[in-house]
Formats: structure tokens, sequence, C-alpha cells
């Protein structure tokens, strides 16, 4: 049982050491920076628009549109790092299907620019 317990403690050590860092970098930005909320600071800003009362109104989705767009591409993007670094052992094969990707990854970022959806008025 001991051992188990030992097993663990470089574990609650690196917890430790990072609950420590994020408390000391949350306390030292807060005495060190300069707090002056104003009226704008303090507003409820989300999605690029005023927020409202009613759920039934009218808005703008394009920005909802560019942040789903953005995730998509970001995590297909992410794709490629282990990619890169397993290429030697994939070989020809690997290299192939990752050009099959990248194919319907270019395919799908032009669909989306001939429709409109990066456009930003």
């Amino acid at each position: 049982m001991d051992n188990l317990l030992v097993e663990y403690l470089p574990i609650l050590i690196f917890f430790g050491i990072a609950v420590a860092i994020a408390g000391i970098a949350v306390g030292a930005s807060y005495f060190i920076a300069t707090q002056r909320p104003d009226v704008a600071k303090n507003s409820a800003y989300e999605c690029g628009f005023e927020p409202f009362e009613d759920a039934r109104h009218k808005f703008d989705v394009r920005f909802y549109l560019v942040a789903i767009l953005f995730i998509i591409f970001d995590l297909e993007v992410a794709f490629l790092f282990p990619w890169a670094v397993t290429l030697g052992k994939t070989g020809v094969f690997g290299f192939w299907s990752m050009m099959l990707f990248l194919g319907i990854l270019t395919i799908g970022f032009i669909y989306e620019w001939r429709k409109g959806a990066l456009e930003w008025e």
C-alpha cells in the first residue's frame, strides 16, 4: 500500500506546484496591475453584440459561424503534429493518406470561402 502511495507522490507534488504558481500569478496580477473598472469593462460582452432580454430576438450569427469554422479547422490542423512526428514510421501510405486528408481540408476551406462564410461586413 505504501509503495502505491509513493508512486503518486510526484503527481501530488506537481499538482501542488501548479496550484501555487497559478495562485501566485493571479495574486500578483491583482496587486501589481492597476484596478480601475469603468462602465465598459464591467459590461457584459459576449459574441460581438450587446446582450438582450428576449431569447427569441433575431441576431447575426456570423460571429458564431466564424468561431465554429475556426475551431473545426484548428482541430483538423492539430492532426498534423502527430503525423509529422511519426512520418518516418508510417511510410508512403501515411504520407498519401495525410495528403488526402489535407486535400479534403482544402476543398472544405475553398467551399466555405466561396460561400462567403469568412466575409465580415
